[in-house]
């Protein structure tokens, strides 16, 4: 080898090294996109919708009481209902689209924010609030509605859904499963594990990305060098973008990845590129790590404006009907607050009870000393 060929292969010091780190992230993306932010119908080539004037007011509805809800449940935080809470706000477009695309057998395992897909899915949002009130462990039966509960560990329902996916391809069942994560969850080992099976065995799975920008105070430029549907391709799957905040290009990139699985043809990964407007949680400052000028550009692509400036431009949706919802909506807020002040407290001693299955002398001597513990505090009293 000579020396000339062996300096081609060193890397070479460049005086514009800063510039060139600069990720495709920094860039404007391409994504499919259906409604513009400013209310507008757009044709892409390999993704359309075709929705009656209902079907487009109940995607408007479902995003505006979702939002509702979350409002709801951030106030309730604030005095002191909850212990926390982790508001959607901002996301409601990529939730209910990709929600309303499923089908009923279909299985959903989400992460603890997918508030506007259990909306989809008949969970009742009074139940969302128990885990977060600490009065129980999620509130709902997963079976009933094809609704996982809450995933608080960061990427591992991605694994949880992988596997499940990999039953019903086995089963011989023609339903899907879809597993929520956020952008910083895909920086987990987890995930990647997932992507591997998922692709290895074929699964019926779609993986469906809300990247809102902030995995908590890290932007998503220090978490990927490029756009993470692109990341599917190193896995042997496609990826696509799709504008996160428009209802009707996520419904329709959701329908075909799901189409896909359920036809055998395994999985796909679905990057929702969003804003989360809010904190990360009701225990997050975004202000310390974010300006304000990104919020209001944001605010500008907000999904339920949009989609109600496409109702009122093609006279879908008129004043009363506006109306009419502001009152349902507000009629759900009084619902949530007094639900969650009537929930009682959880009998503080079930936690020993269903550590085994047969029981264990350790748990057992815990238990008493628990107990001897809690009635302390009435002995005080007295």
């Amino acid at each position: 080898m000579t020396v000339e060929s062996t300096a081609a292969r060193k890397p070479r010091r460049s005086s514009k090294r800063t510039s060139a780190a600069k990720t495709p992230q920094s860039s404007e993306p391409e994504l499919v996109q259906l409604l513009t932010p400013e209310g507008e119908r757009v044709e892409h080539p390999d993704y359309t919708i075709d929705l009656t004037a209902d079907g487009l007011r109940g995607l408007y509805r479902d995003m505006v009481l979702t939002r509702r809800f979350d409002a709801e449940a951030t106030a309730l935080q604030r005095q002191g209902e909850l212990g926390l809470w982790a508001s959607l706000l901002g996301q409601e477009a990529a939730q209910i689209g990709s929600g309303r695309a499923l089908r009923d057998d279909d299985y959903v395992f989400p992460t603890y924010r997918e508030h506007g897909v259990a909306w989809c899915r008949g969970v009742d949002p009074t139940n969302l609030l128990g885990m977060f009130r600490g009065v129980n462990h999620g509130g709902w039966d997963p079976n009933t509605n094809n609704f996982h509960l809450y995933t608080i560990v960061i990427g591992s329902q991605t694994l949880h859904a992988t596997g499940y996916a990999m039953g019903v391809a086995k089963d011989g069942a023609d339903s899907a499963v879809i597993a929520y994560f956020g952008d910083g969850a895909s920086s987990q080992g987890d995930v990647a594990e997932a992507f591997t099976f998922s692709a290895v065995y074929n699964a019926p799975v779609v993986f469906f990305c809300q990247n809102n920008q902030w995995a908590i105070s890290e932007p998503t430029e220090k978490q990927t060098r490029v756009p993470l549907y692109q990341r599917a391709q190193g896995f042997g799957f496609p990826g696509v973008r799709v504008d996160g905040n428009d209802v009707l290009a996520c419904l329709a990139v959701t329908k075909s990845a799901l189409e896909r699985a359920r036809r055998g043809e395994g999985p796909t990964l679905v990057e929702a590129f969003t804003y989360r407007m809010g904190a990360h949680t009701t225990s997050d400052d975004p202000t310390k790590y974010r300006a304000d000028e990104e919020r209001v550009s944001w605010e500008a692509k907000d999904p339920i404006l949009r989609l109600r400036t496409y109702l009122e431009k093609q006279e879908l949706a008129d004043e009363a009907y506006f109306t009419e919802l502001d009152e349902e909506s507000e009629a759900l807020g009084k619902r949530v607050r007094e639900a969650v002040r009537a929930m009682p407290d959880p009998d503080r001693m079930a936690i020993f009870d269903h550590a085994y299955a047969d029981g264990n002398p350790l748990v057992d001597e815990e238990r008493a000393e628990f107990a001897a513990y809690q009635a302390s505090f009435a002995e005080e009293g007295n």
